[in-house]
């Protein structure tokens, strides 16, 4: 299913034990994070399930083409495109240079076969959470760029980690 040619990109803040959510809540507040992922996806198609999209705090994000993958047939958000199934999804972002899957867990359990790079932020502490990203098999991604950082305010460290399958 994977294809090295593939526009497919997961986009992540991930714990240590892979936590991303709980109670369809970000784990962690990290401002530096989230204006890493604005400058990323920018400019972009984005693509998400409904409970991510039901968890933004202002419905569609700007500047960005947002999709949303539900099984729900009937079921529209306003400033975005809905399909139902992962194949709809590729036929519509066939052709763009890097399209983002943004979560949830089943989401990135769908697109994580056929991604071609990861842009983790990867907070070195276990969290307690109800949604997890994939398990990431390292040998199979070449490592990009990776920035180490520490949150004060949290008090945690973490690194942001760009990478590309092999």
């Amino acid at each position: 299913m994977s294809s090295s040619n593939s526009n497919i990109a997961l986009i992540a803040a991930v714990s240590q034990n892979l936590a991303i959510g709980k109670d369809n809540e970000l784990l962690f507040y990290l401002p530096s994070d989230l204006k890493r992922f604005k400058r990323i996806t920018t400019g972009h198609t984005i693509v998400m399930g409904r409970k991510t999209f039901q968890s933004l705090p202002n419905g569609a994000l700007p500047n960005r083409r947002n999709i949303v993958l539900t099984k729900g047939d009937t079921i529209r958000f306003e400033g975005c495109e809905t399909y139902h199934s992962i194949e709809e999804v590729l036929e519509a972002v066939k052709g763009e240079s890097e399209v983002f899957v943004i979560g949830g867990g089943e989401i990135y359990r769908q697109f994580y076969p056929l991604a071609n790079s990861l842009y983790l932020t990867m907070v070195h502490q276990d969290f307690e959470g109800d949604t997890f990203f994939p398990s990431v098999n390292f040998k199979e991604w070449n490592v990009v760029s990776q920035e180490d950082m520490v949150d004060e305010k949290n008090n945690f460290s973490y690194s942001n980690i760009d990478l590309k399958r092999i």
